[in-house]
């Protein structure tokens, strides 16, 4: 008689899904991004540095990457059968919070303005100028020793992401109105990405790609 591998009851339990829960889930809000920008679209008042370190805070909302393989359809006696076509990349969209230094928005005003100028459509025309590499990082709750015994704990790193070779599309408009109150602006970006790598969570090592 054939195996069929059916679970035991033990296995169905609510203890039994407990277990299976690592670290009691990955949760959404523990996260942080860290942008870089062009050189000639950091403000004259700031460095590539602190820019970094401010999206770090700053960056309220992003996303873990999508990604995807369009399937190609080649018909067969009024079948379709189904083969692998191109991996394409979402565009990746921040939500970031503007405090009163508005660096962060600068940058990206200077970026898109790099990439083509408001007065005269010109612009840098060679990508490598003008597309830089972008992280997210899925932050797990335990929190781990700081690399020297006088360091502060830090939370880790479960899982991060490398854009590679982004560059912004649009910034939206931050609304102003004499009724809101009790509140901070924000705003958002949308980001091209030409591919992404999903990276070692120890280093910057990449995973799944041979180097």
């Amino acid at each position: 008689m054939a195996n069929l591998n059916i679970p035991s009851t033990r296995d169905r339990t609510l203890d039994a899904f407990k277990g299976k829960m690592v670290g009691g889930g990955a949760r959404p809000n523990l996260f942080e991004c860290e942008l870089f920008f062009p050189d000639d679209a950091i403000p004259t008042d700031s460095s590539t540095d602190e820019i970094a370190d401010k999206s770090r805070f700053l960056v309220k909302a992003a996303q873990l990457p999508a990604s995807n393989i369009a399937p190609i359809l080649v018909p067969f006696r009024g079948r379709n059968l189904k083969i692998a076509g191109d991996r394409t990349f979402d565009p990746w969209t921040i939500t970031v919070i503007n405090d009163v230094d508005f660096k962060i928005r600068t940058a990206f005003e200077r970026w898109m303005n790099l990439i083509n100028k408001h007065e005269d459509n010109s612009g840098l025309t060679d990508p490598t100028a003008y597309q830089k590499d972008l992280f997210v990082r899925q932050l797990g709750r335990s929190q781990v020793s700081g690399p020297s015994p006088q360091s502060d704990a830090q939370l880790p790193v479960l899982k991060m992401y490398k854009f590679h070779g982004t560059f912004p599309t649009n910034i939206s408009d931050i609304p102003l109105s004499y009724d809101s109150s009790d509140t901070i602006e924000e705003f958002t970006v949308e980001m091209q990405v030409q591919w992404l790598d999903a990276l070692d969570s120890q280093s910057r090592t990449q995973l799944g790609t041979g180097s």
